[in-house]
């Protein structure tokens, strides 16, 4: 698949925004009376953003299943305000810009409903025990192209460099293994839809439960994954396997592809960096998770720490009974159902090495203080047009204990398309289950060709 982007500047937009940078630290204070035992600071702020409580691990109160859809602890509650076109220049110093940019791109349709701040949910105990230990074990190895340390949780408590923050935001605590069928559309400005589908699933040896199980950041496979396509049509009955490594010296991403066509499994060439996802292109292969891969192409800078209205809890969006003709509408996503709150997140850049390709000169990376997930990021071009805005509704999951990725979102301000994919609303049974046992022999080669089959 061949993918063009042709671009056209729209407008310049700078950071300015009051950024904290945190001092460096010892193992000690994680967990004590200021930081929690992942590095996040404890206290909340006069301007909203709550005190943590950890007081929740896998329930919650009114929580009734073991796994599946839940509507969350904080469905009751209504928006404190609502963020639009005509007000957000009020909020400004709470904004991304890519935020900001929405507004001016999609007056009429961008909207965002800000609501109180939780931070009640916290990991499993171990994964303290994880960041502690890597205070003094984690380190950058290979010119920044591996880590030593122990899997399970980000490797720095206390990020000092870009390098170190970027690795924070690539091997965060989240899901051991995941298993759905979900829905991808790509919405065009003249509001046509493109659709796609699979199955699909991953398994982190990295976040396995027993640390029996659980090999280092020195072992050669990150994650493993498993895609079959069901849609569009064209591409039905295609399966990708393979991995991802955790060192990027002398390796990169690992990939098999089964082609219905000529019933064989073949190496794929390499996916990794700006490779376009289909069905339409709108993001790229990096993109997933708002950042995930190598970090060798770009040069990182750790700018601080931020407080931003982002989205957070955002159970509501995966309701199976909110279907797609609700929620997928023109521009971005039916606003209505998303939730934005005040958090505490990082702010890194990324700037394009000489000598290198990307179809991004430039990225930055909102990431939550409690987790390191990346919730959102602008990409800019290569004539430093911001290009691109970024995010992912995460919810927490009561079945791994994890904040895990609902609905992600990728708009291009140039054409007015946006992707959203991990759609899941109309999946029935085959709704996300996470943590659930897997072998790695379900992503070999063999594995696709009998799922092909």
């Amino acid at each position: 698949m061949k993918t063009r982007f042709v671009t056209q500047a729209l407008f310049g937009l700078g950071l300015a925004m009051p950024i904290t940078v945190m001092a460096a630290g010892d193992a000690a204070q994680l967990g004590g009376d200021k930081l929690t035992c992942m590095g996040a600071e404890r206290a909340g702020s006069a301007s909203g953003v709550a005190e943590y409580t950890g007081q929740w691990y896998k329930t919650w109160p009114g929580q009734s299943k073991p796994h599946g859809y839940e509507p969350g602890p904080y469905a009751d509650e209504k928006p404190l305000f609502v963020i639009t076109a005509s007000n957000y220049k009020e909020y400004g110093d709470k904004l991304t810009e890519g935020q900001k940019a929405m507004f001016i791109k999609f007056p009429d349709t961008f909207k965002m409903p800000v609501y109180p701040s939780h931070r009640d949910f916290k990991f499993v105990d171990w994964t303290c025990d994880v960041v502690k230990k890597n205070v003094a074990q984690a380190e950058i190895v290979d010119d920044g192209l591996g880590l030593k340390g122990i899997s399970g949780a980000h490797p720095f408590a206390f990020p000092e460099t870009g390098l170190e923050a970027i690795w924070n935001v690539i091997k965060p605590h989240r899901a051991w293994t995941e298993k759905v069928t979900y829905d991808t559309a790509d919405v065009y400005e003249n509001g046509t839809i493109a659709w796609g589908k699979a199955d699909f699933k991953t398994m982190n040896p990295g976040n396995h439960p027993d640390p029996d199980n659980r090999p280092g950041l020195d072992s050669l496979v990150d994650g493993y994954f498993f895609v079959k396509t069901l849609l569009p049509a064209r591409s039905n009955g295609e399966v990708s396997v393979g991995f991802q490594p955790n060192n990027y010296t002398s390796n990169a991403t690992q990939a098999w592809q089964y082609n219905p066509g000529i019933r064989r499994v073949r190496k794929a060439p390499e996916v990794g960096f700006d490779y376009p996802v289909p069905p339409g292109g709108l993001r790229t292969v990096d993109d997933d998770y708002i950042y995930n891969g190598s970090p060798e192409r770009y040069t990182w800078k750790l700018v601080g720490k931020k407080e931003i209205y982002v989205p957070y809890h955002n159970f509501k969006i995966n309701d199976p009974s909110v279907s797609y003709k609700e929620l997928v509408t023109p521009n971005t996503i039916n606003p209505d159902y998303m939730r934005y709150e005040l958090h505490r997140v990082w702010v890194i850049e990324g700037y394009l090495k000489d000598g290198v390709r990307h179809i991004y000169k430039k990225r930055r990376i909102y990431a939550d203080e409690d987790t390191w997930l990346a919730i959102t990021s602008e990409s800019y071009d290569n004539q430093d047009v911001l290009w691109r805005v970024n995010w992912v509704a995460y919810f927490y999951s009561q079945e791994s204990g994890t904040f895990h990725r609902g609905v992600s979102l990728y708009h291009n301000l140039t054409s007015g398309a946006y992707e959203a994919t991990y759609l899941v609303n109309e999946a029935g049974e085959n709704w996300w289950r996470i943590n659930q046992p897997m072998q790695k022999a379900e992503f070999s080669p063999q594995a696709a060709a009998r799922a092909g089959q």
